[in-house]
This record gives structure tokens, sequence and C-alpha cells, in this order.
């Protein structure tokens, strides 16, 4: 018997006019209010067809869709895993960084390619970290004070996903700098970022130990399954650009915010224009 499928329709500009729209367009047979500006379409018929058409029309409305198993629950799963950099967070912190050096353009163009998997990231970050090679150390508090700023609705979604139990993680090829004070300040169990190597103060334009990598990042998420006795099916993975496919890849759900288009065709559901807590509504 096949599966039962809903269809979530959210974002600032959803409402009842446009879910019912794009319901029709499923040929849905109910249509929910989830909350203001989201919307639950019950009994849809789903292929290729018209998957394009919904996704047509929702890009056209300034509207996100979402096609998920109608018995889908956040009992489910175990493990929040999130990317960092203009994921958590709105901002890409090497970016800011090396903004502080006069480099900002020159980095974030090496960073726009490794997002969109252009080139490898490994490499890629250890150009970018060499070009602040010399920058005092306590720019990085700088940022982490004046420039960075949460996602919107991140507050919302972790509030949520820890009332139902699940353990929160943020795995990121961006510094330790950033994410042990994130990790501290929202309470989250676990943070795995890169080292930046100082001394004396500066930077010294390299990283310390092992790159966390797209492949690294998927071994965090596999070991913290494992250590919860469960599989990746059990994980809900959140990320943006192409060094979080890897990670996404063994999420029982992997979802692509603000994402790079290499990331949205291969995950399993995209928020464009919601917040992060429109995570929440897929099981409501």
């Amino acid at each position: 018997m096949e599966e039962a499928v809903k269809l979530i329709v959210q974002g600032p500009q959803a409402s009842l006019h446009i879910a019912h729209h794009v319901a029709a367009l499923a040929n849905a047979r109910e249509v929910r209010p989830l909350g203001e500006h989201a919307f639950r379409c019950d009994g849809v018929k789903v292929d290729a067809d018209i998957r394009d058409a919904v996704r047509g029309a929702c890009a056209a409305a300034g509207v996100d869709a979402a096609f998920l198993p109608a018995s889908l629950t956040l009992k489910d799963f175990r493990l929040l895993a999130m990317d960092m950099d203009s994921t958590l967070i709105t901002i890409e912190c090497i970016d800011e960084i090396a903004d502080m050096q006069g480099l900002k353009a020159e980095v974030a163009e090496i960073t726009e390619a490794a997002m969109r998997g252009e080139l490898d990231f490994s490499e890629s970050l250890k150009r970018r970290v060499a070009l602040l090679e010399g920058l005092d150390a306590a720019s990085l508090q700088e940022v982490f004070e004046q420039r960075l700023r949460l996602s919107p609705g991140a507050r919302a979604l972790l509030a949520g996903v820890k009332v139902a139990g699940l353990r929160t993680m943020l795995v990121s090829g961006g510094f330790t700098y950033f994410t042990e004070r994130l990790q501290k300040e929202l309470s989250l169990d676990i943070s795995r970022a890169n080292l930046l190597e100082v001394d004396q103060g500066k930077l010294t334009g390299r990283v310390s130990g092992q790159i966390v990598d797209a492949q690294i990042k998927r071994a965090t998420v596999e070991a913290e399954c494992a250590a919860l006795g469960v599989s990746g099916s059990a994980a809900i993975v959140i990320g943006d650009g192409a060094n979080d496919l890897a990670m996404m890849s063994v999420a029982g759900l992997s979802v692509a915010f603000r994402a790079k288009p290499v990331v949205q065709l291969q995950a399993s559901v995209a928020l464009n224009v919601s917040g992060l807590d429109g995570v929440l509504n897929f099981f409501k």
C-alpha cells in the first residue's frame, strides 16, 4: 500500500488562499492551518509533474513547500545536527574575520565557490585561513559580539526539539571560537569545528589538527547516532552548502536552509523563506 503523504506550505507570505491554490495542484482532500502562516495539506497525490507544479507555484508565491510522509513525527528522531555558518547563524564567520584585514571580497569569493561544490573544502579553507595571518586574535571576539546573529527561528527550533527529547549538535567547517560560544549560549549538547592556530595573540594563518570537512561532518553525525544506539535515519540534518551534503545523505530528514542549488536538489526538503522553526511544522 502506498504511504500517505502530506504537503506543508509555509512562509511569511503564506495564506489560506495560497495554501488552497497549492493544495488543488496536488489534489489534496483537506487543508488545515498549523499557524498563521503555515498549512498542512493531506491526501495529496505525488508524482514528478505534481511536485514540479507545486514547487513552481510556491516559488512564484514566495512560500516554501515540503512533501513528507503523513505519519512523520518528532518521535521518529533522536538527533538534530546543524551546520553553523549561514545556517544556524546568518553570517560566514571567516568572511567577517577577513573583513578585518580588508580581504572580505577575496575570501567570500572562495567561500561561495566552496559552498557551491566547485572547490575542495579543505584546500579552500587553508587558502582562506592563510589570508588571515597576522590578524589580532581579539578580532574574533569583535565578530562574535558585533556581527554574529542567529538565523530567524533558531531559538524556537531548538526549544521545540529539546522538549521532544532530541540531542542537539553543531558540526561546522568553521571555527571552535564561535561554535563553543554558541554551544554554551544555546545549551547545545555537542559541537565540533576547526581550531584556528594562534601564536602570541596573532592568527598564524593555519588550522590546528584535522580539518572538519564533509566526511568528518558525516562521521561525527554517524558517531553520535551510534552512541545513541540508532541509525542515521533517526537524525535531522540541516545545512546550506556542498560541505553539508555527506552528513545530510545519512539523515532520515535533510533540510536545505537558504541553501545553494546543489544542496536543494539533494535534500529531503528546503526552506528558502521560512525560519528554522519551520522545521517544526513538518511534524504537526
